[in-house]
This record gives structure tokens, sequence and C-alpha cells, in this order.
């Protein structure tokens, strides 16, 4: 699959991120070091966006909120865990169902190599 250039620089940030601390830190603070990447090579985003349900022609405000929300265009669910599982996944297809954003990835920061804790989703 190939990548939009926005992906791209997307991922390159998150590289930079996790090439410079390392596994091991808690998510927050990938979030952190990550929004200051994005902001720094001129990448617009949101972070912690809240996420409303739509359910009946009301929208209710469950508490749900988008980790990172880039150009709205992209959603990075970000995890710091030993490894990576189904409800993982299932949490950001969810998430980019509701906010209908067609592309997400899912990066977990505790690994060695980053490529080894990055998932691509396109709806």
């Amino acid at each position: 699959m190939e990548f939009s250039e926005l992906s791209n620089r997307v991922i390159g940030c998150a590289i930079e991120v996790h090439r410079a601390l390392g596994p091991g830190l808690l998510e927050s603070t990938y979030e952190q070091c990550l929004a200051h990447e994005l902001k720094m090579n001129g990448i617009q985003f949101l972070l912690q966006h809240p996420l409303p349900v739509d359910y009946k022609g009301i929208r209710l405000d469950c508490g749900y909120r988008v980790d990172v929300l880039v150009q709205n265009e992209i959603i990075l669910e970000l995890k710091s865990v030993e490894q990576l599982l189904g409800i993982h996944e299932a949490q950001l297809l969810s998430y980019m169902k509701l906010a209908g954003i067609r592309q997400g990835f899912l990066i977990n920061f505790n690994v060695k190599r980053l490529k080894d804790g990055l998932k691509s989703f396109v709806l």
C-alpha cells in the first residue's frame, strides 16, 4: 500500500519521536512529543479531539477522544503497551467510523523498532 505525502510526513514525525525517546515511556509523553514534532513540520492537528456519537438524531458526548486528528484526514491512536490487541484496532476503527475519517494509524511506541508497532487502516 502506498501512503499519501501527508501520511509519510506523519509517520516520519512518529519515527523521529521514537528515535529520540525509545520505548518505555507513558503514552501521554509520546503524544506531547509527537505534537511538537508535527508542529515543527507544519502539520496541522488537534490533540484529544472530542468525538460525539450521533444516535437516532441526537448528538451525545460519550467521552470519546481521538488522540491526534491530523488535518481532519488521519486519526492517530497512540499506545505504549507490551503488545497491540484486537481491542486497540477496534477502538481506532470505531473512531474512524464515528468521525467519518477514512485513514488511521495505530502506533505503539513501546517497541524496539517503530515499524513493528505501526498499523495502518483505511475504510
